[in-house]
């Protein structure tokens, strides 16, 4: 039987199958996708079960990238669900924070309604590395139309569509890019893949 861990009132979710190895090979996925920008990355996590309304893939990227030292900004479905808030205590030890500038991490169900960037942190000159990592759920992620990405990472452009995205995302995105080395980074997650958007990224916005 069993049973749920002190303070908790039922048990959570199980998490990866595999912690060590499977921990291993979403972060190295998530560090492909920011240092080759636009470019999607396939996560294996079909044995993973996560708490609704948290999808899969960010399930499985928050597993391998939360701990104890970096506080998390929940959007406000994830916020309300106890069973979300519950797995991620238990099995990322990662303090689940209320302001989006105290966040190391930003986990986004919902991206059509999501706050503004500038809320986030984007880190200090002396510790630029210190912002802001947006996870994000996509239902769509392709490489087929959307804004036009180039900078470091890229061999010469590609184009990334992710979507719901709240109007003026990409804009957004791209005052990012202009306080390099500040800024916060973005991870797509759709059903099966990942890509990332980081600060570096220059966004033309004649395709978005």
């Amino acid at each position: 039987m069993t049973t749920a861990p002190l303070g908790l009132t039922k048990a959570p979710a199980p998490g990866l199958a595999n912690p060590v190895h499977d921990a291993q090979c979403i972060f190295k996925a998530a560090m492909n996708a920011l240092a080759r920008p636009g470019t999607l990355q396939t996560l294996h996590v079909t044995n993973l079960t996560a708490p609704h309304p948290l999808p899969r893939t960010m399930a499985a990227l928050a597993l391998a990238l939360l701990d104890y030292d970096t506080p998390v900004y929940l959007d406000t479905p994830l916020a309300k669900s106890r069973d979300v808030v519950d797995y991620l205590r238990f099995h990322t030890g990662a303090p689940v924070v209320d302001m989006q500038a105290d966040a190391a991490f930003a986990l986004i169900s919902t991206p059509e309604k999501m706050p503004p960037l500038s809320g986030f942190n984007v880190g200090t000159d002396e510790y630029p590395d210190r912002s802001t990592t947006l996870i994000m759920a996509a239902e769509t992620l392709t490489n087929e139309a959307g804004p036009l990405l180039s900078g470091p990472g890229i061999k010469t452009t590609t184009q990334l569509n992710a979507a719901p995205l709240a109007p003026g995302f990409w804009h957004q995105m791209s005052a990012n890019q202009t306080l390099y080395p500040l800024g916060v980074d973005v991870l797509f997650a759709s059903v099966d893949q990942i890509a990332g958007l980081p600060r570096s990224t220059t966004i033309s916005l004649k395709e978005a």
